[in-house]
């Protein structure tokens, strides 16, 4: 709480606080207060106005499709994952990797650079160089230095092509279909059809398409055939390029690649 009052201070922009709800906390033996099951942690912008990444399709992705919430329920650090020397921890609040996994997932992106000024026991460098991120960090306890620097130099690095991530629809420059058919990537008259080429449309010159009595936008008339209110019309037209059903989407990729 003190650190939240702190950084508001310094108009930092507190974007959310985060429960991280402990699945194994450790019991209070003493049952003198309640157990310490959860943490929080405080999720800032250097201002209200500074640009911050948040990759919520990963996150939502990573929570089998909904939204991911504020409150985790992720375990602490426990069996082969905890640092022991004697049989005793070399650390008594090492973190969990699972916990810095989805920070790291959630605030950045490949070839980014993340700085721990408390690093510890290592736990932020070693994820961040698996998931391909750069990593700093400063830690004055030469003990808890060594483990981090052993620790970091065993980790492998997760394989560059299975670091690529779902890409948020917002930051995805708008196309109109329209724009497609001014530019000349489709042309007026072409017909296009649903996947199994049941239903056939044609493309009119102001980027609109008729399909028997029905006329609108790609998205209008394929919710309309769909009996839905609404409909992704992208994905669910096809078009023959070079003698292959193809979705139009594919055309409006192509065309992303080459002008962003």
């Amino acid at each position: 709480f003190r650190l939240g009052y702190h950084l508001q201070n310094l108009d930092y922009w507190l974007l959310n606080d985060v429960i991280w709800r402990k699945n194994n906390p450790m019991p209070n033996f003493r049952g003198t207060r309640f157990t310490n099951a959860h943490e929080t942690l405080i999720w800032a912008s250097k201002s209200k106005k500074s640009k911050y990444t948040f990759n919520y399709q990963s996150l939502k992705c990573l929570n089998d499709d909904l939204q991911m919430r504020s409150d985790w329920m992720l375990p602490i650090c426990n069996g082969k994952e905890r640092l022991k020397k004697n049989g005793k921890k070399v650390h008594s609040t090492q973190k969990p990797e699972s916990l810095l996994h989805r920070i790291i997932l959630a605030t950045t992106n490949k070839g980014d650079a993340i700085f721990d000024p408390f690093l510890g026991t290592g736990t932020t460098a070693v994820v961040a160089k698996k998931l391909g991120r750069k990593y700093f960090g400063i830690e004055k306890d030469k003990k808890y230095f060594k483990a981090a620097n052993d620790r970091i130099n065993k980790t492998q690095i997760i394989e560059e092509s299975n670091l690529d991530t779902l890409e948020n629809n917002k930051s995805k420059p708008r196309v109109p279909f329209g724009s497609l058919v001014e530019l000349g990537i489709i042309k007026p008259g072409t017909s296009i059809f649903d996947q199994k080429k049941k239903v056939i449309a044609k493309i009119m010159v102001d980027g609109s398409i008729q399909h028997k009595e029905s006329a609108g936008s790609i998205h209008k008339v394929a919710a309309k055939i769909m009996g839905t209110e609404s409909y992704n019309g992208w994905t669910y037209w096809h078009c023959n390029v070079d003698g292959s059903l193809v979705p139009i989407d594919n055309l409006r990729q192509r065309f992303l690649s080459k002008n962003i």
